[in-house]
């Protein structure tokens, strides 16, 4: 696999799209949404920090080490992308596997539990295995965050293990971080668990 080059993946609830510096007041609002930056098992930006993580972003997608996409919600009359709620990226990407991550990702408060997360790993797990070829993809989390490790077991993916003090959070304390995968054998069962989860939405 060469480079991924940055793409746009509409689905049922939300469309990714590259991230742009433009995103960033609708970034800041989605933020807002819930006040995410609190919650400290998260690394979400504070509104003044917003601007500094999209930079850092689109510098790792220079350097080839990430894809970053911003998430908007589909107008559920026309499909068309609107609103922004959002942030997700690929990751650790491995070009010579292929292998990737998907990570750094968060939604606003509203717009969770309301399908908008599992269409989103839809796109971004079809694009890796059917398109990409990539032989796993990785999820991982912080020990603490129940509501994320319960939402990637959702998806299908299994639990490879727990790496311990991994990283600092802002407060001080050390992440020890659960990592999941899915490999490309499993995608097709992964798959139609999630087209099910999707069509019983609404």
């Amino acid at each position: 696999m060469t480079r991924i080059s940055p793409i746009t993946l509409r689905g049922k609830y939300v469309t990714l799209e590259p991230l742009v510096e433009d995103h960033h007041d609708g970034l800041v609002e989605a933020a807002s949404d819930g006040e995410l930056w609190n919650l400290w098992y998260t690394a979400v930006p504070r509104p003044e920090g917003m601007r500094g993580e999209i930079q850092r972003r689109l510098a790792m997608q220079e350097d080839g080490s990430m894809v970053p996409f911003t998430t908007r919600l589909n107008d559920l009359v026309t499909g068309e992308p609107g609103k922004i709620i959002g942030m997700t990226t690929y990751c650790d990407i491995n070009a010579d596997l292929p292998r990737l991550e998907i990570g750094y990702t968060w939604n606003a408060a509203s717009a969770q539990g309301t399908g908008t997360n599992p269409d989103s790993k839809r796109l971004l797990l079809g694009h890796a295995f059917e398109t990409l070829n990539c032989v796993a993809v990785e999820f991982s989390t912080h020990w603490m965050n129940m509501q994320s490790r319960e939402a990637i077991a959702r998806l299908g993916a299994k639990q490879d293990g727990v790496l311990r003090a991994t990283s600092r959070m802002a407060d001080g304390s050390l992440r020890d971080t659960v990592i999941f995968s899915i490999v490309a054998s499993e995608w097709p069962q992964v798959r139609s668990g999630l087209d099910l989860r999707l069509a019983k939405k609404r």
